[in-house]
This record gives structure tokens, C-alpha cells and sequence, in this order.
């Protein structure tokens, strides 16, 4: 470019103004055409190497979005990427400074000079802000991915299956430690995303734990105590007898939770994911609130409090506060009516939950996250299920309840249950256009309907499992009583209404 200073006015006007769009197209471009070819050469790489992350990215989404998400969730890319952020940042930052050096824009006209300034420092905002914004998202994320995802060993999926299990915990003001008011078995088909989900009654009563499992060891007897002995109730338990569970564990109340519904369901669970419904509301106000349809009116308040106001029957927008209230509500409520609004909150974040939103709002998803969520799940596996979810999306779920009129949680034939779910994941995928379906593979209420009559703890802080109680099922019901297939359906279909008179997602 020749030397300005032996340019006209409107020359020097012109080789201004396109110094700094070059800078605008690309960091360095101005420098390799009239300055210092060094500093070009350093930003134009920086920015080449920008553009091959995204359009690798662009690619890996098309052909192996697997990869992509798996990149994604790891703590080291999104940290390098940051970095990468910040380095271009920098470099356009220099470059534009150096730009308008090149530009003289001393000696332009008074005009001609705001003109340059101010599309420079525009320039230098439009590139150092929204770059610094993403590094310190990405800074972010990675962070709370290694805080809430630790670097365990990946299992395998079990028969073609990843088995994780969902718990809604609630740590809130006036309960003492964690108990999970929702328990949710979810399994996913590991090459389709295909998901069937099963809930368990947090009041289930008599649980034989599996051989050779450690709550087998510790409860040979099983955890067969009456009310005492709730499978909700398990959590605090092991928690607070953290000494007696190996050294390796980290959550016991989760390990035991989990042998729990392995034996009532006969499926090995490979993770965990506890979600603790007070940190849920600060993730919901995240992502902008979500929908219901609500089919009940659910009261605000209650208890030792006043009842201020109720949510109403319709489709309702809930922010936070409003999410937390409902899922936790139980002025009026049965256990089972809160399990199913519980549910429709936690289908309704997974489901409206989109790309975009998590994109805009990264870092408030990600220090939400790391308040609301714990798991064993390892972030070397954290692509391949984020890949299942996305498939999910699409396709039809499957739900079956344990829960009255299936089965009475205090008094059922545990074959019963693992028939259903063997049942579940074996049904073919249905182009069924429900959200949520419990289909055929359900069986009949099962026990004489009355009380368990298991003996009580010996002290109200450490249930004792009683060597007189049942072993595995009791009263007259069973998988081998003889129960019709058409009773069977028509129980399923009861359950699965009871749920959707509580409330759908839209």
C-alpha cells in the first residue's frame, strides 16, 4: 500500500477506512497489507484457527454429533477453547490499536477522524465482548464439569441399556439430611436413545437386597421394618452410617438407594443422578421457566403457613419459586399425586429445555448445576449419554409407575415388578404420539391391600431390620396368581391415568 503521506485528503480517507475494515474482516489483515507482516501473520492464524474449531464443530454436528458432545463435556477442551478465546481477543484488541496507528489518524481531517476512532473502538467492543463473554462461559462450564462430573471409570451398558437412576432430593428448610420424594429409574437403549421410565413409591416397604451386594451384607435380612423402613428412607440411613460402607464410596445413601431399586427392578444401574429440588428452582429461573399443564389446583403454602394463593388447572408458565412449590406442595396431596408433579417437572426441564437457551445462558446453567446436581456419572461418558438424551427427544417414552392400583408399595410380589420392567425394555419402540406411555407392560394390583405388618425399629434413629419379618413378597397377590392379561391392561391403563389427571407436559 503506498505511503500516505504522499496521498490526497480523500486517499488517505479511503486507505483509513479500509485499513479498518480488513481489521473487522479478520485480525492481522490490515498489518499484512501496509504494517508490521509479523503481527498479521500471528492474528491471522489465530483467527484461521478459530474458524477450523467451528467448522470442525459444524461438521462433527452433521456426521458424529457423539463426538461433538463428547468434546463438549470435557473440562480440558472447553478450558482450551476459552483460552483460545482470550488469545484472539488480545490479538484483535492489538490489532485494532495498530490499525489506527497505520491509519494516521492524527493526520486526517476533524470528519474523517471521529469516523475512524469511533468505528475502532466499536470494533474493539464488538470482538473483546462477546469472545471475553464466551471464554468466561467455557471457563465455566468446564469448571463445574469437573466440580459435578468426577473422572471415574465408564461402565458399559448392561444388554444393550444404560439403567440410571433419578432421585428428586429435598434439603430444604426444616427437614433434616436428604430424602428423595422422587425415585426414577430411567433406561435408555444405548444405540437408539429409546428411554423407558420407571417410578417407585418413596413409602415401598420390604426390600430384599440382591447377594453379595453391600446392603446384603449390611442388612442380610433386607430393610423390612414397616414405616421405619421406607425406600426413601434409605438414603439418610446409609449417610449416616457412612463408616460401615467401603472406603471407595462416596455417596452412600446413593449406593444404597441404588442396590435398593436394582433388586425391586433386576436391572444393573450403571449411574446415578440426585437432583436437589432447592437448587432445581435457581436452574429453572435459568432457562427462562418452563410449561405444564396442570389439571389440579395445587395450593402455595400450607402446613404451619397460610395458604396464599393456588396454582391453578390450565397450561401454567413456572419460574423457579413457582417449579419448587409445585413439585413440593403437599397441602391436600398423597405422596403419589406430588410423585407426579414432580415428574412432570423434571420431563419438563429435560424436554424444553433447547441448544439455544443453554448456549445464551451457560454460566447461570452452570453454577446452578453445581448447587443442584451430584452423580457418579464420569465425564468420559457424559458425550455418549448427552447423545442418547438428545436421540430421547424424539422418540416416544415409555412409563410405567409402581404405585396404586398396580401395585400397594406395602404389600406386593417384587416378581410382579420385575416381570413389568423386563416386559418394558423388551417392547418394540411404538410411534405413539404421548409423551408418556406405560403400555402392556405392567402387572395387576398385587397383595391383600392391608398394612404391612412387619415389625417396628427398635429406636426411632436406627431401624433394625427384624429377623421375623417377610421374605420378599406378601399377601395374596403375586406374578403367579393367576391375573389376567386383559386385568393387567386395564390396571396399567388406571395408573397411567391417575398420573395424567395430576398434570402433562406440554
Amino acid at each position: 500500500m503506498a505511503d500516505p503521506d504522499v496521498l490526497s485528503p480523500r486517499l488517505r480517507r479511503r486507505r483509513a477506512f479500509a485499513l479498518v475494515g480488513l481489521t473487522y474482516a479478520a485480525p492481522g489483515a490490515a498489518q499484512i497489507v501496509a504494517g508490521n507482516k509479523r503481527l498479521g501473520r500471528l492474528g491471522l492464524r489465530v483467527w484461521f484457527l478459530g474458524l477450523a474449531l467451528v467448522g470442525v464443530a459444524v461438521v462433527l454436528a452433521l456426521v458424529k454429533r457423539n463426538w461433538l458432545l463428547g468434546f463438549a463435556t470435557s473440562t480440558w477442551v472447553l478450558w482450551g477453547v476459552a483460552a483460545l478465546c482470550v488469545l484472539l481477543a488480545v490479538v484483535w484488541l492489538v490489532a485494532f490499536v495498530d490499525t489506527a496507528r497505520l491509519a494516521r489518524v492524527r493526520g486526517l481531517p476533524g470528519s474523517t477522524r471521529r469516523g475512524v476512532v469511533a468505528l475502532t473502538v466499536l470494533g474493539m467492543i464488538l470482538t473483546a465482548v462477546p469472545l471475553g463473554w464466551a471464554a468466561s462461559s467455557l471457563y465455566a462450564g468446564g469448571s463445574a464439569l469437573r466440580a459435578v462430573f468426577g473422572a471415574g471409570p465408564t461402565r458399559p451398558p448392561d444388554q444393550g441399556r444404560y439403567n440410571i437412576l433419578l432421585l428428586g432430593g429435598d434439603s430444604g428448610t426444616g427437614r433434616i439430611g436428604t430424602r428423595p420424594d422422587t425415585i426414577m429409574l430411567a433406561s435408555l437403549d444405548a444405540q437408539t436413545g429409546q428411554t423407558v421410565t420407571f417410578g417407585f413409591a418413596r413409602d415401598t416397604e420390604n426390600i430384599n437386597f440382591r447377594p453379595g451386594s453391600t446392603m446384603a451384607r449390611l442388612m442380610p435380612q433386607g430393610w423390612n421394618c414397616g414405616d421405619e423402613c421406607l425406600l426413601n428412607g434409605l438414603y439418610m440411613w446409609a449417610t449416616e452410617r457412612k463408616d460401615q460402607f467401603p472406603a471407595d464410596v462416596a455417596d452412600p445413601g446413593a449406593l444404597a438407594t441404588k442396590e435398593a431399586v436394582e433388586a425391586l427392578s433386576g436391572l444393573d444401574i450403571q449411574y446415578y443422578a440426585l437432583v436437589d429440588l432447592q437448587g432445581f428452582q435457581t436452574m429453572i429461573d435459568a432457562v427462562g421457566g418452563i410449561d405444564v399443564i396442570n389439571k389440579v389446583r395445587v395450593p402455595v403454602g400450607g402446613g404451619s403457613s397460610p395458604i396464599y394463593y393456588y396454582i391453578e388447572p390450565g397450561r401454567q408458565h413456572l419460574d423457579g419459586t413457582h417449579a419448587l412449590w409445585y413439585a413440593r406442595s403437599r397441602e391436600g396431596a398423597t405422596n403419589y399425586e406430588r410423585m407426579a408433579r414432580q415428574k412432570c417437572v423434571l420431563q419438563a426441564a429435560s424436554k424444553q429445555v433447547d441448544p439455544q437457551t443453554v448456549l445464551l445462558r451457560f454460566r447461570e446453567l452452570a453454577a446452578a448445576g453445581q448447587d443442584m446436581l451430584h452423580t457418579d456419572i464420569p465425564q468420559g461418558d457424559l458425550g455418549a449419554l448427552a447423545d442418547l438424551v438428545v436421540k430421547s427427544r424424539s422418540l416416544p417414552m415409555r412409563s410405567v409407575n409402581f404405585t396404586p392400583p398396580l401395585i400397594n408399595p406395602w404389600d406386593y410380589d417384587p416378581a410382579v415388578i420385575r416381570a413389568a420392567v423386563a416386559q418394558a425394555v423388551a417392547a418394540p419402540q411404538t410411534d405413539s404420539s404421548t409423551g408418556s406411555s406405560s403400555g402392556s407392560a405392567t402387572g395387576s394390583t398385587t397383595g391383600s391391600g392391608g398394612r404391612s405388618t412387619a415389625p417396628r425399629s427398635t429406636g426411632p434413629g436406627s431401624p433394625v431390620p427384624s429377623t421375623s419379618v417377610r421374605s420378599g413378597a406378601s399377601g395374596a397377590g403375586g406374578a403367579g396368581g393367576g391375573a389376567a392379561d386383559s386385568s393387567k391392561a386395564e390396571a396399567s391403563r388406571a395408573a397411567q391415568a391417575g398420573e395424567a389427571d395430576i398434570c402433562t407436559v406440554p
